[in-house]
């Protein structure tokens, strides 16, 4: 059929079972791998994905333990795995890809250590993939249950982008196109960092005045650092900058929100992780973000703030305080 793909979806989890159902209902031919088989199993005999227990997962998905039958022939390959876990992903798909494999990675972060991009990791493993970043605000809850969402794909070949944004394209998911991967990428994983900020302050009781204000300012610290970068200014200010950015820090399926709720409740990294029960990005992102920020010459003062929180032990209520209680300055960074 015109425009129906082979797709191979890495990652099990629920972003990765939300849009393997949205691309199957689009027709297309969607084969699941995961690296843990027995989720591999699970999947087989309920076809239900246990965080999404509301969708049906349509019999024409395959799962397979065999992550060669997933990459093999394959018009695109989705990568739906947490940022830890890119790189090994990547090392493992390596060997069943040919030359201009789409790769479309939909995790969200920068990696510890080398302090690079998805994207750049992927291409590190895997050097003639093309890599499209897909990214936006979207929580895979909403997906899975048709609810109308856009996203945005994106890739320095507008003509690649273009084939993404066809293939997901469904009655309820608006795909759009960017070229500017490097901003997409900064946004998705700095937004994550400011969703615990707003998520903190809920934790201490704070209202949504203060909310409110985090989320701009925080807003305010991606730009100034992103387009230090040369990311484009309406990367930033559209639906994978401040739309991503308004979502992750306002809803109830939010991770780093949930996340940043508890510690803002006084309990401690690890126990805040073991409640969300899945990765939190944004502390996996602060480490590169300290880096950056130093290396840019960009103050972050909310950056900060949850790193000393989240890495320096500091309490969420001396942060807060510290933050109140800066040196007055205008809004406007071209008037101070």
């Amino acid at each position: 059929m015109e425009n129906k793909y082979s797709i191979g979806i890495i990652g099990a989890g629920t972003w990765g079972m939300a849009l393997a159902r949205s691309l199957c209902m689009c027709g297309h031919n969607v084969t699941v791998w995961s690296a843990l088989p027995e989720e591999i199993d699970q999947l087989n005999r309920d076809r239900k994905q246990v965080n999404l227990p509301y969708m049906v997962i349509p019999d024409e998905i395959v799962f397979t333990k065999d992550i060669s039958l997933a990459c093999n022939d394959k018009d695109i390959l989705l990568f739906a795995v947490p940022s830890p876990f890119v790189r090994s992903t990547a090392k493992a798909v390596a060997p069943y890809v040919s030359e201009g494999q789409i790769i479309v990675d939909v995790a969200k972060g920068i990696e510890a250590g080398s302090h690079a991009f998805l994207s750049e990791v992927i291409l590190s493993e895997i050097p003639g993939a093309s890599v499209v970043v897909l990214s936006g605000p979207t929580h895979a809850e909403e997906v899975a249950k048709d609810l109308p969402t856009t996203i945005v794909a994106a890739h320095a070949d507008k003509a690649i982008a273009e084939k993404v944004q066809k293939a997901f394209t469904s009655p309820y998911l608006r795909v759009f196109t960017n070229t500017d991967v490097r901003g997409i990428e900064l946004c998705g994983a700095l937004k994550n960092i400011i969703a615990l900020a707003a998520g903190i302050s809920d934790g201490l009781g704070y209202g949504d005045n203060i909310k409110a204000a985090l989320i701009t300012l925080g807003l305010g610290e991606i730009k100034r650092l992103g387009e230090k970068m040369g990311c484009s200014h309406e990367t930033i200010y559209g639906l994978t900058g401040m739309g991503d950015l308004i979502v992750t820090a306002t809803s109830v399926h939010s991770r780093n929100n949930r996340c940043g709720h508890l510690l803002g409740q006084g309990l401690s990294v690890e126990e805040a992780v073991k409640q969300v029960g899945m990765v939190v990005e944004g502390i996996n992102a602060l480490p590169a973000a300290m880096s950056l920020s130093e290396q840019y010459g960009i103050d972050m003062p909310i950056v900060f703030g949850v790193d000393k929180i989240v890495n320096q032990g500091v309490s969420a209520k001396d942060v807060a305080r510290d933050l109140l209680e800066r040196e007055l300055s205008a809004e406007i960074h071209s008037q101070r």
